[in-house]
């Protein structure tokens, strides 16, 4: 027994030699791994991981890193610019005491030859538009276009020389845990940087307005506070991926969540309104509502996933392509749908005419089917800028009622989609919902009825109409 104990401590001690010498007399390697054509080095490693792991590592350690953001500050701050927007007086001459009401914002340069990209609603209560660019240098903004139902607007000066760009990353590829900035030039301050993480992605926090709105925001615990509207949500190489839309607070500052709308969908917007001046807007012709528990169960559903079609438009793609009532949409182009801000997003980045493949779950069982996107009129054509007509002039969005409104109701109508902030609508306390019968006792099936007798009307308008899930009729007068 005692010479075993011998026996066992010599090894051990002739071990521990062994290792203190190799570790005193052998130099560190170094492992390197190739991959998209760069070397990445990994000093003091001695053992390179296999070839799936290394690989699964590589990609882990990009999107984590790097933590010192330098780099990607000052490849962004240079293309921050702030925005004021105005309201002149219109008087011109010795009355114009220059303006009254303002608001300011920050936004994005995209582009060499001056197209900025902002929230609308830095914008909306103006109508001149001052930048200054992070050098100081001011210009006066021309508005290309805008979209309410993303809150992107879009604005041109005109640069003596090509302006410095931020580029546009890819939003779909954001990690929930990856590190983020957010840049702003509020108040003239210069640009203002400050660092989180990507909290979550498709947020809907409910606060753009119509029946079209597209809520799928990237959420941050970056701060954003009140003039860093319009700015950019920034990853660690720099690049757009989100503009600054929001926060959730009880104090006016910041608390701890923002949400920014992801660069994805702000490139078509801003391509929509450069080329077009209106967003064209693709549309299912479908509503929809999310799946619960309860609703999977009763649906026969394995897990509760995807979005329910809660109704289909007569004559829509969805109802060509053969899409019914409680169907539940689980994937759209191979992209899986798990909510309704998902949906909205991946469809609000295609056009009227656009072809997507649809897979949909029907009694259990997984279906396919081409859907064409067709607009707001229900033809594949692509929407044309129009003039204001009467109806937006006074602050509403209005649609015929369908063949199946219609029969529910039992009556002809028009529908009230949305009203307009600040507008003449609003404030007569509308809702959208509100389902018009007659203006001015003069009754009224279409839209086309409705805005002839705007146009022949001066002075009041009353409209008479009803809710579908209020009794009585209510009215509402205004003058134009």
């Amino acid at each position: 027994m005692r010479s075993f104990f011998k026996m066992t401590a010599a090894c051990l001690v002739s071990a521990f030699l062994a290792v203190v010498g190799y570790a005193y007399f052998s130099e560190p390697q170094q492992i390197i791994i190739r991959e998209n054509g760069g070397l990445t080095k990994y000093a003091g490693m001695n053992e390179a991981p296999d070839a799936a792991t290394s690989v699964n590592y590589m990609r882990r350690w990009v999107s984590s890193a790097p933590t010192d953001f330098t780099s990607a500050a000052e490849i962004s701050t240079p293309a921050v610019v702030n925005i004021k927007a105005t309201e002149g007086t219109g008087l011109g001459g010795w009355f114009d005491t220059g303006s009254y009401g303002s608001s300011s914002g920050s936004g994005v340069i995209i582009s060499a030859d001056g197209y900025i990209v902002t929230n609308n609603h830095v914008i909306e209560d103006g109508s001149q538009y001052e930048v200054t660019l992070n050098d100081k240098r001011e210009f006066i903004a021309t508005l290309i276009g805008k979209d309410t139902n993303t809150d992107i607007a879009l604005l041109k000066i005109e640069p003596d020389e090509p302006l410095p760009v931020m580029q546009i990353g890819n939003s779909d590829s954001l990690r929930v845990g990856e590190w983020v900035l957010a840049v702003g030039n509020p108040f003239n301050l210069e640009s203002t940087v400050t660092a989180g993480i990507v909290s979550a992605k498709g947020r809907s926090i409910d606060i753009l307005e119509g029946e079209y709105r597209i809520e799928s925001f990237i959420q941050t615990d970056a701060a954003v506070n009140p003039g860093n509207s319009g700015g950019a949500l920034v990853n660690t190489n720099g690049e757009l991926v989100g503009i600054n839309t929001a926060i959730i607070t009880r104090s006016g500052r910041y608390e701890g969540y923002s949400f920014a709308v992801p660069s994805g969908l702000v490139q078509k917007i801003v391509w929509d309104l450069r080329n077009h001046g209106i967003v064209q807007r693709g549309m299912l012709g479908v509503g929809i509502g999310e799946v619960t528990n309860a609703r999977a169960k009763q649906l026969g559903l394995e897990r509760v996933e995807g979005v329910i079609i809660t109704r289909v438009t007569a004559d829509s793609g969805a109802d060509e392509g053969g899409l019914r009532k409680n169907d539940v949409v689980v994937a759209i182009n191979g992209t899986g749908i798990k909510t309704v801000p998902a949906l909205q997003e991946v469809v609000g980045r295609f056009r009227p005419g656009n072809v997507l493949r649809i897979e949909y779950i029907r009694d259990g069982k997984r279906y396919k089917t081409n859907v064409t996107l067709k607009n707001r009129y229900n033809k594949v054509a692509a929407d044309v800028k129009e003039d204001k007509s009467p109806a937006e002039e006074i602050g509403f969005e209005l649609r015929n009622l369908s063949t199946d409104e219609k029969r529910r109701l039992r009556t002809e109508g028009v529908y009230v989609v949305s009203v307009l902030r600040n507008s003449k609508i609003e404030r007569t306390e509308m809702d959208p919902g509100y389902i018009i019968t007659k203006v001015n006792d003069t009754r009224v099936n279409t839209v086309s009825d409705i805005l002839q007798e705007l146009r022949k009307t001066e002075g009041k308008v009353l409209l008479e109409g009803f809710y579908e899930n209020y009794p009585g009729e209510y009215y509402y007068t205004f003058k134009k």
